[in-house]
């Protein structure tokens, strides 16, 4: 393999990160679903495989790209160098055979990709390749459903979509959740999902899918609820009016009713009289990007979905259920604080939640019904947002294609590079300062990944505020919050909880890694010129805020330039293992002084602990 071969003894001398290309950074049109697969496997294998293992270079215009184990070269052609390593892709994935490249399609690199993992772990997951095809088959359909809903699938049709959503905030804002297509590109099955493909097209945002509940009255002493206060249930109430005396509303998402319809005891207590089905009605909801959450305007619903989306079936446990009522009225003293300092970022609370309680054969509710009806209540975006401003999905402003009304290339058209920097120090001011203070200042670890934030932007496009959402992924220090913590039942306190260092690696790598090295992807493909800059900010804001409110080892730590901490979805998803318990790799630091300063990179170069 010569072109590897060649630069191992001087790259792995310099070990430095490549500097940015300055042309051609921008995607001319959205990709094929071949690509999207293909370029998101390459992701994960640098991220997680060959780039910490010192298998990969970049040259001439090419990541080369070696699975050791396999004895396999790949390359690709880049539109974009990165300096955290996450290139941007163009063209077909090409495999070395001899001295002659050849094309690679995905179902064959998802092939080598298993392969290398079998070598690598000694084990084998046969659901890989399935659940790889799967996304493949998503990202085929959401292209199709985009191409018949706007005419074409390119950048000219999505342009005419925004046109025409920019008179109407709220449905600019349901076009950003439901736009995207392509979902997380490092993640080696972002839009796996279980069940059969009806199904999923019913109910998919990526189709916009928007569809009424349907309603069940339940006998009153039958529904498991929680709320903060008397008025928290009232959005579940307000659904139907007209439930008859004695029973109480509970909504259902339409997909998991028919999932759970023939479930035996809920059989029984239609016939018995306890459940009455009131069929479909009341005003659309809207699939937000998770899926499962869906909003009509005023309320946000969390439902549970007996459905496999991406690596979790997608349910509220019963301690998510209580712990989101639990978390809302703990963390009410520090949300205030938070707000007060930080004016221009909030959280949406999670202040009530209700379920069928059914008894089971040994007269606890049955947990399958439990569980699979339980839905919880988020705030709706105008009790948190500024007037005047548009919610944008942080994910579709931050997306690698302009899939969406929000994307950060319609919020910038035609602005420089000053306008676009001074758009980006907005952005950090708005978002950084509160996860940190949540973090040092109240033990709480935030999870601002990209599809947990919500933009607002002012007329003219520049951030005005940041609101945070889904307290599932928000976790207590429990050195910080032990009495809190013993007032509670030990399964609905455990998993609140993160140890200092692991609530840490999280907090870095949702806001950091996940965030804002993505949003700065986003701006670097407009003004790739820029890219050291930008990173530079990034690093006068985390300064900033040590020199106001102090910096303790962590932060000092990051600020010199310590390797970043990046979930390792691929080897997660291999291992079969839950999120919580997702594994690291250390990613080289942008804010190394020499990157920083501009010092000057060799034209090939290998990735260090990518």
């Amino acid at each position: 393999m010569p072109p590897l071969n060649k630069s191992l003894a001087t790259a792995t001398a310099t070990a430095t990160v490549p500097a940015a290309r300055t042309a051609g950074a921008a995607p001319t049109g959205l990709p094929s679903a071949d690509a999207v697969v293909a370029h998101t496997l390459l992701n994960c294998l640098l991220r997680e495989v060959s780039g910490p293992e010192h298998q990969s270079a970049v040259s001439a215009g090419h990541l080369l790209l070696r699975l050791p184990r396999r004895g396999l070269l790949l390359r690709v052609a880049l539109r974009r160098t990165s300096l955290l390593g996450a290139h941007r892709f163009a063209g077909p994935v090409l495999e070395q055979r001899g001295e002659v490249w050849t094309e690679t399609d995905w179902r064959r690199l998802a092939e080598y990709t298993q392969d290398e993992l079998s070598l690598r772990t000694g084990v084998r997951n046969d659901e890989f390749l399935d659940q790889v095809a799967s996304t493949h088959e998503a990202v085929t359909a959401a292209l199709a459903s985009l191409a018949a809903r706007d005419g074409s699938a390119d950048r000219e049709g999505v342009a005419a979509m925004a046109v025409a959503l920019a008179e109407d905030g709220l449905a600019t804002y349901l076009a950003s959740e439901q736009s995207l297509l392509f979902g997380h590109r490092f993640h080696p099955t972002p839009k796996a999902r279980s069940g059969d493909a009806a199904s999923w097209l019913s109910y998919a945002p990526e189709v916009g899918a928007a569809f009424p509940l349907r309603h069940l009255a339940v006998r009153a002493h039958l529904i498991a609820e929680e709320s903060v206060d008397e008025t928290s249930s009232a959005p579940l109430d307000r659904l139907r009016p007209d439930v008859p005396e004695g029973y109480r509303l509970l909504p259902a998402h339409p997909w998991q009713y028919e999932m759970l319809r023939e479930h035996p005891a809920l059989r029984a207590a239609f016939d018995r009289g306890d459940i009455l089905d009131l069929g479909s009605g009341g005003e659309p909801f809207a699939a937000t990007a998770s899926v499962r959450t869906l909003y009509d305007g005023e309320t946000f619903l969390k439902f549970s979905l007996n459905v496999r989306i991406t690596n979790c079936l997608r349910k509220n446990s019963s301690y998510e259920l209580s712990g989101a009522v639990a978390m809302t009225r703990l963390l009410e003293p520090a949300l205030a604080d938070l707000a007060a300092r930080f004016p221009g970022s909030a959280m949406l609370r999670e202040p009530a939640y209700r379920s069928l309680a059914l008894p089971g054969p040994d007269g606890a509710p049955d947990r399958a019904l439990l569980e699979g009806f339980g839905v919880i209540v988020r705030e709706g975006l105008s009790r948190r947002l500024l007037p005047g401003t548009t919610p944008l999905l942080a994910a579709a402003v931050a997306d690698e294609y302009p899939t969406g009304p929000g994307h950060i290339s319609r919020l910038l058209a035609g602005a420089g590079p000053q306008t676009a920097l001074a758009w980006w120090a907005a952005y950090l001011k708005l978002l950084v300062p509160p996860v940190l203070a949540a973090y040092f200042d109240h033990g709480l670890v935030l999870e601002p990944h990209l599809q947990n934030v919500v933009v607002c932007v002012d007329d003219d496009g520049m951030p005005a505020q940041v609101l945070f959402r889904d307290l599932e992924g928000t976790k207590l220090l429990p050195e910080r919050h032990a009495a809190l913590l013993a007032s509670l039942p030990a399964d609905v306190a455990g998993p609140m909880t993160y140890d200092a260092q692991r609530g840490w690696d999280r907090v870095v790598y949702c806001l950091l890694v996940n965030h804002v090295a993505e949003m700065l992807a986003a701006l670097a493909d407009l003004h790739p010129q820029t890219e050291a800059a930008l990173w530079a900010q990034v690093r006068t804001t985390l300064q900033a805020h040590a020199d106001r409110h102090g910096c303790p080892p962590r932060l000092a730590a990051l600020l010199a330039g310590v390797p970043l901490p990046a979930k390792a979805n691929l080897l997660t998803r291999w291992e079969r293992k839950a999120d919580r318990d997702a594994g690291y790799v250390r990613l080289a630091s942008p804010f190394a002084e020499a990157v920083l300063s501009g010092a000057a990179h060799d034209e090939t170069t290998w990735s260090d602990a990518r």
